[in-house]
């Protein structure tokens, strides 16, 4: 019997959204909504049944492009009143949250509260929950939380050394997110080893746009890259991770830049588009081959964040056996795969070249049978890990 649940991506000028049959997993719908909020017109595609459908209107709100998305399903397809329940991708649950959570109106009010803790992230999802659940009153509604499967970190990993008192009150700690992702790879990680979650050692790197870290045993995370907010860690798209935190302060005072300003610096224009110009890396890779210092700079400092960060967790681990690359630049990028294998060479891992430049969707594994850890590339699937976690709170 089909189950279709539609999920929904909302940010804050955009909506992702999938239908996708938590019975068969089978996607049905796959659409976007751009320009939410924009003074000119926005657009909306949507596609079905190998065939895509492309709309022009201005969108005020999340509400009018809500509207649109359901608009798209009735003229097109399929029939959106079949589904069994909405799913939000929510980033930041903060400590309330610890797993994915049926919505109702006090769920909304303690996303408002949480607000402040993902001021980027959060308040258009807010939004888009609210759009949806009045347009669609009448399936469950429910949030998925980026945060959620880091939110039994160990003490030691999600603390910050800072006035425990003040840190508590304001519940500032390491959250991690991603969470969705790492969780979906390292259990595919584990079924593609043959090996039971509970007894590896593993290292998920999800690398995209945004990009994170984690390390993971026995199935739980024992630490991870990003932290209070999204923009700890690695080298990101826009996002500048790592940075000493003596740089807010060194900015005001120094070049009078207000807290503001400094957000959008280390959010917006920062990581590769800082250091290159370019957020694209294969735009990087291309200016890098010709003979541009900058994005070659770019790189560099991209792989010695990246090694550096699983040289830490090999080392928090005991050890690691699978070490898994993930998301649009890990799965796709095989130069970058290169250059970190090469770097961790010393662990005794070693890459077999033609299955790292081999093009494939599919999990594999791209280092040789005697290599001391498994290098593998998982295709990660967040809508799809999702849609079970809805199933499996409606149920």
């Amino acid at each position: 019997m089909s189950q279709p649940i539609l999920l929904l991506n909302c940010g804050s000028s955009s909506i992702k959204y999938q239908m996708i049959d938590s019975a068969t997993e089978a996607v049905s719908a796959v659409g976007l909504v751009q320009k939410i909020g924009d003074a000119g017109t926005g657009t909306i595609d949507h596609e079905t049944g190998g065939e895509t459908h492309h709309g022009e209107q201005h969108f005020a709100d999340h509400t009018e492009a809500i509207a649109a998305v359901i608009d798209m399903f009735s003229q097109y397809g399929p029939d959106l009143s079949q589904a069994i329940a909405v799913g939000h991708r929510t980033v930041h649950g903060g400590d309330a949250f610890l797993s994915t959570t049926v919505i109702d109106g006090e769920v909304i009010d303690k996303l408002v509260e949480l607000s402040g803790l993902a001021p980027l992230h959060n308040p258009p999802a807010i939004q888009g929950i609210r759009a949806a659940m009045t347009l669609l009153p009448d399936v469950p509604h429910v949030a998925v939380f980026d945060t959620a499967f880091f939110s039994d970190l160990p003490a030691e990993a999600y603390t910050y050394a800072i006035d425990l008192d003040l840190a508590q009150q304001h519940r500032i700690r390491k959250y991690g997110f991603h969470g969705t992702s790492h969780q979906y790879v390292s259990g595919k990680a584990a079924d593609f080893l043959g090996r039971d979650l509970a007894d590896i050692r593993q290292i998920v790197c999800h690398l995209g746009n945004g990009a994170s870290i984690s390390a993971i045993a026995g199935g739980r995370p024992i630490d991870t890259s990003m932290g209070l907010t999204p923009l700890q860690g690695l080298v990101m798209g826009t996002r500048s991770g790592d940075v000493d935190p003596g740089l807010h302060a060194f900015l005001a005072r120094e070049l009078g830049m207000t807290i503001d300003d400094i957000d959008t610096l280390l959010n917006k224009r920062s990581g590769m588009l800082g250091l290159t110009g370019r957020t694209d890396m294969r735009d990087v890779w291309a200016a890098a081959e010709a003979g541009d210092e900058r994005a070659a700079l770019g790189l560099d400092v991209y792989v010695h964040r990246l090694v550096s960060y699983i040289g830490s967790y090999v080392a928090l681990l005991g050890g690691a056996d699978a070490i898994t690359f993930t998301a649009g630049v890990g799965e796709n990028d095989h130069r970058l795969r290169a250059r970190v294998a090469e770097r961790l060479a010393w662990l005794g891992i070693t890459l077999d070249a033609a299955a790292n430049e081999a093009r494939s969707k599919q999990p594999r594994a791209i280092s040789t049978p005697d290599s001391t850890i498994a290098l593998l590339v998982i295709p990660t699937n967040e809508e799809l890990a999702m849609a079970r976690e809805v199933l499996q709170a409606i149920a």
